[in-house]
């Protein structure tokens, strides 16, 4: 038997290993599409987050070429593509136009690969990392605990969850650790918004690690949790020897059903 009560994680490990899979295959093509187009051909990228800016060279969803405008030496004023991505081959062009739709893509925030400017920036690069890690957490020892919340605090050292279900903080501490992993990033951004403090792309990636892996477990607890898993609320096994109690009217509910 599990720690759970149940008979095995099947599900858990499915699920964490979907998580790992999907984040994994963005994070390594973050560096990869660049390899697949020619060396020095998509740089100074300045686009928005939510929106497509380089998917046509003008019109619909090309907003960040039709701004992109250079002078020469004598001021002859020219205008280049910085990157049409429908026009590169399939597998880089569903990535950058990921990045495209989903990241802001500075360039002064992003890193090059093969002199190429990566799909997105260096915080969404730790940020995917982070969902890597936190898919492969969780396929580990990630547990159905009926709610979201308990299968979220599953991962954490039963000796750690004896106190805190003893007294019924499951709330808050779930909202803490999840409150720190996310603070890094948000005083990072926050900062650099409000103030004329400037991060570095290592702290971008290095705040967006533990931010990507508790959206991670999160992700994972949102599918794994399954009251339906368990026979009765009494079967789940938590730690402190703990036991979950329907409320009256839920009790009453189950017996008319």
């Amino acid at each position: 038997m599990e720690r759970n009560g149940l008979e095995d994680r099947f599900r858990e490990r499915r699920i964490g290993g979907w998580v790992l899979g999907v984040s994994g295959f963005f994070f390594i093509s973050f560096f990869l599409a660049p390899w697949t187009v020619d060396a020095g051909t998509i740089v100074d990228l300045e686009g928005r987050a939510n929106a497509f800016d380089f998917a046509t060279s003008d019109g619909w969803g090309s907003a960040g070429n039709t701004n992109f405008v250079q002078v020469d030496a004598n001021g002859t004023v020219h205008q280049h593509d910085r990157l049409v991505w429908t026009s590169l081959n399939p597998y880089a062009a569903l990535i950058y136009g990921f990045g495209d739709l989903n990241c802001h893509q500075k360039y002064e925030r992003s890193l090059e690969v093969n002199a190429n400017q990566m799909p997105v920036c260096t915080r969404d690069v730790g940020i995917f990392f982070g969902l890597v890690l936190g898919g492969m957490a969780f396929n580990r020892r990630g547990w159905n605990r009926w709610t979201v919340r308990d299968t979220c605090l599953s991962m954490l050292p039963e000796a750690w969850l004896q106190p805190v279900y003893q007294k019924n903080w499951r709330t808050m501490a779930w909202l803490g650790v999840g409150l720190l992993l996310c603070l890094p990033l948000i005083a990072d951004g926050f900062l650099q918004l409000l103030t004329s403090y400037e991060s570095t792309n290592t702290k971008r990636i290095l705040t967006g690690v533990p931010f990507g892996f508790g959206l991670g477990v999160l992700m994972c607890s949102m599918f794994a949790a399954r009251a339906d898993a368990f026979s009765s609320a009494g079967q789940v096994l938590l730690p402190g020897s703990s036991r979950f109690v329907l409320s009256s009217t839920e009790t009453a509910r189950q017996e008319s059903e």
